[in-house]
């Protein structure tokens, strides 16, 4: 059993990591910037280092910082929540050489699944359906011009390093394609130093699913289900919701089962999201997310695990407390991800929270690093606060975030709760009649109208 544990991040995902410790008996260290020092992450951790100035580079992004405060509080293992470091193989193999525990999947397993070419052909081999496109990179524009008439267009072209929307363009016609290989090239190198693309099928009217899933590291796999995260803005995602309202418990076991015998085959350890365009009863893969995901707390909601905890236990070479036949869906989860933006424009608002009232009652849970007083930086994600709420289903949950959101409080900066008041008014997400465009036509007719 580990005695002590660094998480390498900030803000919420720290503070969810430090609780799972807790409730293990396990000791944590907390590493913050100097714009950081009074976050309540520094505040619940037994221990905190401050690992330098305000910029991620210099701090949360800062290897030999965080190595370093490892030697410092004799952590013996690494938990790197989301973003900064979480998908950084090097990271993993420095940590590993450095006689330190990666709470995660092995650094080689991220290298194959962090470039997106690399990652589909090894989904392919492994059985996983993909969406039709190039094998592989696409090195000049007559090359993309040929490989979009042999799909059809639409096409799109994405950059294989590419990664929150950025490096993703597409041409509707043979017309575009010259403007959305040369964008998408241009943003992968400028953004991620890589300037190779790939190009796959448009899917005109998808919805965004995701399984979760599980591995020992030992040859054993599970899946927990699907979540539909297809409300997005920008290809970020806004609200997310398990199970999916369109997935049948026939295509849930099917690509669950694809998704789980996959993992397994590779050893995979550790929490992973594989996530799919899914139209038409059709599953197609579009990347691999080799760490916990923000939403993970609507998967925990309906099967009653705690995946932060699942994620210590296996990286200390414990086996799963759970297997396949054990996890069954308990109801319904919807979380909404509430940033510090001023609507219509979604413009960062960082500032000094003047009031913080968090919603409560039966089935809600809020994650959330904010307080009384404390002051927003400018400098990291404008993610503050996270609203899961669970049901006995789909409408019982709907009701249930209509009453927590009119429950919190945060006054002092302007936040995005007022889209999802907004949303919760719509007769297509009560239904959940939408797919990956739908919100972004949505704002276009009426929040950005309004």
């Amino acid at each position: 059993m580990f005695n002590k544990i660094l998480i390498a991040n900030r803000g919420e995902i720290a503070l969810r990591v430090i609780r799972a410790a807790r409730e293990m008996g396990i000791g944590s260290v907390a590493v913050h910037s100097t714009a950081d020092s009074d976050a309540m992450h520094v505040r619940m951790a037994d221990e905190s280092v401050c690992i330098g100035p305000p910029a991620s580079p210099q701090s949360y992004l800062s290897i030999p910082a965080i190595i370093a405060a490892c030697e410092i509080t004799g952590a013996e293992a690494i938990h790197p929540g989301y973003g900064f470091l979480s998908e950084n193989a090097n990271f993993v193999q420095i940590v590993e050489d450095h006689g330190l525990k990666f709470i995660g999947p092995t650094a080689e397993h991220i290298r194959v699944m962090g470039d997106k070419i690399t990652a589909k052909d090894t989904m392919k081999e492994l059985g996983v359906p993909c969406v039709p496109g190039s094998d592989g990179g696409v090195p000049t524009l007559a090359d993309a011009q040929r490989i979009g008439e042999e799909v059809g267009y639409p096409v799109i072209v994405k950059a294989t390093a590419g990664g929150g929307g950025k490096g993703m363009k597409v041409a509707q016609t043979a017309a575009d394609m010259e403007s959305a290989f040369m964008t998408a090239r241009a943003e992968g190198k400028s953004n991620f130093g890589n300037d190779e693309v790939y190009i796959e099928k448009y899917l005109t009217t998808p919805r965004h699913i995701e399984i979760q899933v599980f591995g020992d590291g030992k040859g054993k796999a599970v899946h927990l289900g699907e979540r539909d995260c297809s409300l997005q803005r920008r290809h970020q995602k806004v609200f997310e919701e398990a199970p999916g309202p369109s997935i049948t418990p026939d295509e849930r076991a099917r690509i669950g089962k694809i998704c789980a015998d996959a993992v397994a085959r590779i050893n995979y350890i550790g929490a992973g999201t594989i996530e799919f365009l899914y139209e038409n009863g059709e599953f197609y893969f579009i990347e691999m997310n080799t760490r916990l995901q923000v939403e993970h707390p609507v998967t925990e909601a309906i099967f009653g695990v705690d995946l932060v905890r699942e994620q210590i236990r296996v990286a200390e070479g414990l086996p799963m407390s759970f297997t396949q036949d054990e996890l069954e869906i308990n109801g319904h989860a919807i979380e909404v991800r509430i940033n510090a933006e001023r609507l219509p424009n979604f413009a960062p608002c960082p500032g000094k929270i003047t009031q913080y009232h968090a919603p409560g009652g039966l089935g809600v849970r809020m994650d959330s690093a904010l307080y009384d007083g404390y002051s927003i930086p400018p400098y990291y994600d404008s993610l503050i606060g996270k609203l899961i709420v669970h049901g006995r289903d789909r409408p019982e949950a709907l009701a249930r975030l209509n009453r927590a959101l009119g429950e919190l409080i945060v006054d002092g900066v302007d936040t995005t709760v007022p889209l999802f008041h907004a949303l919760l008014q719509n007769g297509d997400v009560h239904s959940g009649d939408y797919n990956i465009h739908w919100l972004e036509h949505w704002l276009e007719s009426n929040l950005q109208a309004g």
